[in-house]
This record gives structure tokens, C-alpha cells and sequence, in this order.
């Protein structure tokens, strides 16, 4: 005969015998050995990468946990890397006879993700928001000849009625593409969303790092994967990003300006949609090259016989952006919450399960995977080419800088309400006297740019996290300078003041959500209404 409660019960005993103090210095450790100076920022295909690599592997390893391939912990994850040689390129915009040269990494930048043409002559569009929702009939593109021309947009949502999920997941630079390129487009020049302030965002990690020529670090590659299946820019032969100081040149003559575009969007409004006067002159010479840099991934087998083929995933990034533009005379961007903390977290969670002694019935992958910063690539690619049987992954919980910079009373969960996931993190976190609450800016929909997207996309329901807080309190005001002061920039190190007791506590209750998942008969469903169900296989 099963006692369900007794899970209840050996669950809270655990949490009243913990010593969170010892447990959150513990967590902290692990920090402090991947966000040192030494490891460089961890940027993929670097030594201080390959060190962190190490580090995870032998945690793994003195735990007792099993490699989760049959070649080991290490899935190397190939890359094709692209640097713009910028002293061989140039951008112009051609008014009839006269030429006006741009200079590059002031008035516009080139984006090497796109399979970059040695030459480009061609006219271009300004296509407003650059959006195609087929749910709700708005397409951007209707009218207009895009054949053999490029698409110009800002990178912003919108005033389109429709579900957050639905427009975050088409104003990715992918879907946008796709629809563009169907409509006829060569290539495509991007106006940042003047609604969200630097640096903000992996998309915008390469102005945080100095790289493409605009900024005064050191000038990094471009990483993409060397599976072209996974590549989301094939037929781009130009891309390119328009800075505020370049912007006005691009509109003279077309009866618009670049100032008054950017106020309409700015208010949300709705954007009129034009032929530009000039044509773009390009020419551009890439250097190409090749790095690898490895996921990890241990296992924590289920004693189930008829679950143990099963597995929930525990995800987190282990890489970082790298050295780049000094701030303060510090050039080092360690990620310390970003993304060391959650990695840390990964293992904590391992350790806790493994040391419990409690059989779970299905499996369990711990995974740091790599090039997160880069566009969420180490997780695409496990997720495209998992060590483990694709059908048999039934979760992801995945953790991504979820800040414990204050007690821990709320706990924000992206994704509570897509999946039954949500139920089962509302039981685990209630057994610690946690409040759940929905993603508190749901217009960033934050569920959608993290490694949890690579599995979502594969039909897997996820959930991901971040401390929550009561509306107009102290730890509102923490969250949000945190992330103006030290998101993407150096003052994400060891210096900073974290509550490391907090950090143990929600360590608990993702032990618990995971240790749920595992035990649970059911497999994780999608709700029916949910924008995600789509991508179930």
C-alpha cells in the first residue's frame, strides 16, 4: 500500500533539518570558483570555458552521477565563428550619382549571423514593425515588393492585438526572417526598440562586449552552429543595424524621419510603411573559423522499471559573454548571477537528491550547457540532438540568473500557467511558505529567451524562475537596479551583495519541484489553450 503523504512529510522534514546558512556558503562556492577573474567571463572556446567545463564535470563525477552519454559528460558542440574585417568592408547609401559613405560601427554595423554577400546593390523598404502574425491577420509585409530588396524594421512588438506568447515568438529575429525572405527579401537592416534601453538581453550582448566594431573592447566573433539545419539565416546575403547617429541618413528623402519614426514607436503607434530613397551599397569580407565548446550533461537514474527511460532535465548556461568594453576599469564580465548562479544551483540540486537517498522513479539530466549568450546554441543543439531519446524527455526546469538578492517570499515563475508544471511548482513552493506569481513584465515575456525555448520548441513543457516581489516595495526597486547597474556588465562578479540563506531555500524547492516531476505517474502536459501546445510532437 502507497502513503502519498508520506512524500509531503519527508519532503518538509528536510527543509526543517536543513542548515541554509551552511548550504547557501556552499552554493556561493561554486560561484566563487566560476565567476573568478581567472575564468575570464567564460566565453565558449576559451580556456577559462574549458576550465569551468572541468570544474562541473568533476562535481558531477565526485557526486556519483552518471555520464548522460554514451562518450561522457561532454557533448562537444561545434560552432562556425564569423568576425566582420572591418578595414576590408564598408556600407554606403547610394542617392542617384552621389555615394555617401557610412561609417561603420557609428552610423549602422554589420551583423555576421547572416550569411553575409562580398557585395550588395539593393533598394530598401522600411516595412514598419516587420511583423507577420497569421493568428490575428497582421502582416507588415502586405503590399509590398520586397523581391531582390531590403527589409527595413524596428525591433519592437508593436501595437498588434495579440497574445504576448504569440508576438514575442514572432518578432524573433528567426520568424521575422522567415516571413521576410518568404515575402522576397534579400536581406534586412534593424532599428533597435527604442522601448527597451541598453544593454538589456542577449540580443544585445555584443554592444555590451564591445564587439562588431562599435565599441572600445576587443572585437569578438560571431558564434553560430556549424549544423546548418540549426541556422535560422540562410538567404540573408546583408544584415545590418542602424545606430541613432545613422539613422536620420537612411530616411532623407523618403518624406519621413528617422526622429519621428522613432517617437511613433516609442508611443507604441502604429508605423507607416515606405520605399526608401537611397539603395544600400555593401561590401564586406568575413573571416570564418571554428570553435568547439562542450555541454555537460550527468545523469541520476530512476529506479522505476517502468519510468527510469524517462528523463526531466535541470538545465542551466555555464558561459558568459567574455572580456570586453572595460566599465570602471574593469574589462572582465564574470556573470556571476548570470549565469554562474544557476549553474551553482544545478549542482546543489544534484547534491541534494543524490544525498537524500530517495529512489525517484524517472531520470534525471543535470545540464550546463554552452553559448547561451550567443543565442541559446548549446541548448538548441542538445535539444535537437539530445544524448537521450528525444520522446522520452518529458521537462525542463531551467534556471537563468533568478536573482537572490532579498528573502525569498515570492517566487515569479515563467510558464505557470501553460502547463500542469505549474501545479506541481505551486506544491512545492507552498511547502515552504513560498507565493507563486506569474512573470511580473509579461510584456518581456522572458519564458521565450532562455535555454527553456530550445526545449520548448522540441515540444517539451519548462518552466524557468525568478525571485518575485510585492509591487512597489524594496525588493521591487533591487530587482530593477540590479538589472540597469550590473546586468551584462563587469559588476556581475563576486563583489556584489546576494542572500546566499535565500539561494538554499529556492535550491529546496527546485529539488523538490524536480523530485516531483520525477515521481509523478503522469507525464507534464500543455494545457490546451496554451500558444506552446503548437510545437508538441
Amino acid at each position: 500500500m502507497k502513503y502519498p503523504g508520506l512524500f509531503l512529510l519527508a519532503a518538509a522534514g528536510s527543509l526543517l533539518a536543513a542548515d541554509f546558512a551552511a548550504e547557501g556558503n556552499r552554493w556561493w562556492a561554486h560561484i566563487q570558483f566560476l565567476a573568478d577573474d581567472k575564468l575570464e567571463g567564460r566565453q565558449p572556446g576559451t580556456e577559462g570555458y574549458r576550465q569551468a567545463v572541468d570544474y562541473v564535470q568533476t562535481n558531477f563525477e565526485k557526486m556519483g552521477l552518471k555520464a548522460a552519454g554514451a562518450e561522457g559528460y561532454q557533448q562537444p558542440v561545434k560552432f562556425e565563428t564569423r568576425l566582420v574585417e572591418m578595414d576590408q568592408s564598408s556600407l554606403a547609401l547610394v542617392h542617384g550619382e552621389r555615394v555617401e559613405p557610412l561609417v561603420l560601427g557609428q552610423d549602422a554595423s554589420f551583423s555576421a549571423r547572416a550569411n553575409l554577400a562580398p557585395a550588395v546593390d539593393a533598394a530598401m523598404v522600411f516595412v514598419g514593425y516587420g511583423l507577420t502574425i497569421p493568428e490575428v491577420h497582421y502582416n507588415d509585409l502586405d503590399g509590398f515588393d520586397l523581391r531582390g530588396k531590403v527589409a527595413v524594421y524596428i525591433s519592437a512588438p508593436g501595437p498588434v492585438e495579440a497574445p504576448a506568447n504569440l508576438k514575442s515568438h514572432y518578432q524573433s529575429a528567426g520568424e521575422r526572417w522567415a516571413a521576410l525572405r518568404k515575402a522576397g527579401a534579400i536581406g534586412v537592416a534593424t532599428i533597435a526598440n527604442p522601448r527597451m534601453p541598453p544593454p538589456g538581453g542577449a540580443a544585445n550582448a555584443d554592444a555590451a562586449a564591445g564587439r562588431g566594431g562599435g565599441g572600445r573592447g576587443p572585437v569578438q566573433p560571431t558564434f553560430l552552429l556549424a549544423d546548418r539545419n540549426l541556422q535560422d539565416s540562410d538567404g540573408m546575403s546583408v544584415a545590418i543595424t542602424i545606430s541613432r547617429q545613422g539613422g536620420e541618413k537612411f530616411f532623407d528623402g523618403s518624406g519621413h524621419t528617422y526622429a519621428e519614426i522613432v517617437k511613433m514607436a516609442q508611443a507604441n503607434q502604429p508605423l507607416p510603411h515606405f520605399p526608401l530613397e537611397p539603395t544600400l551599397r555593401s561590401k564586406v569580407s568575413v573571416r570564418r573559423d571554428s570553435v568547439t565548446a562542450s555541454n555537460v550533461a550527468a545523469m541520476l537514474p530512476g529506479a522505476d522499471d517502468r519510468l527510469k527511460g524517462e528523463f526531466v532535465i535541470m538545465s542551466a548556461h555555464l558561459d558568459h559573454v567574455g572580456i570586453g568594453r572595460p566599465v570602471n576599469g574593469d574589462n572582465i564580465y564574470n556573470g556571476a548571477m548570470d549565469d554562474a548562479s544557476g549553474i551553482a544551483s544545478v549542482l546543489e540540486v544534484a547534491r541534494l537528491l543524490k544525498e537524500s537517498g530517495r529512489p525517484l522513479k524517472r531520470s534525471v539530466i543535470f545540464l550546463a550547457v554552452t553559448a547561451e549568450e550567443k543565442g541559446e546554441l548549446g541548448s538548441m543543439y542538445f535539444a535537437a540532438h539530445p544524448t537521450v531519446s528525444p520522446k522520452q524527455i518529458v521537462a525542463d526546469v531551467n534556471l537563468d540568473m533568478f536573482l537572490p538578492l532579498y528573502p525569498l517570499k515570492f517566487l515569479e515563475v515563467q510558464g505557470l500557467g501553460e502547463s500542469t508544471l505549474g501545479d506541481t511548482i505551486r506544491l512545492a513552493a507552498a511547502d515552504s511558505g513560498v507565493a507563486v506569481q506569474f512573470d511580473l513584465e509579461p510584456e518581456q515575456n522572458r519564458f521565450i529567451r532562455s535555454d527553456q525555448y530550445s526545449f520548448i520548441k522540441q515540444g517539451i513543457p519548462s518552466l524557468a524562475f525568478k525571485f518575485g516581489y510585492g509591487p512597489n516595495t524594496a525588493e521591487e526597486k533591487i530587482r530593477k537596479d540590479w538589472v540597469k547597474e550590473r546586468y551584462h556588465r563587469p559588476s556581475d562578479d563576486l563583489t556584489q551583495p546576494v542572500d546566499k540563506e535565500a539561494a538554499a531555500r529556492f535550491n529546496h524547492i527546485i529539488a523538490d519541484l524536480v523530485e516531483r516531476i520525477a515521481n509523478d505517474p503522469a507525464r507534464p502536459q500543455w494545457y490546451t489553450d496554451s500558444f506552446f501546445k503548437r510545437f508538441s510532437k
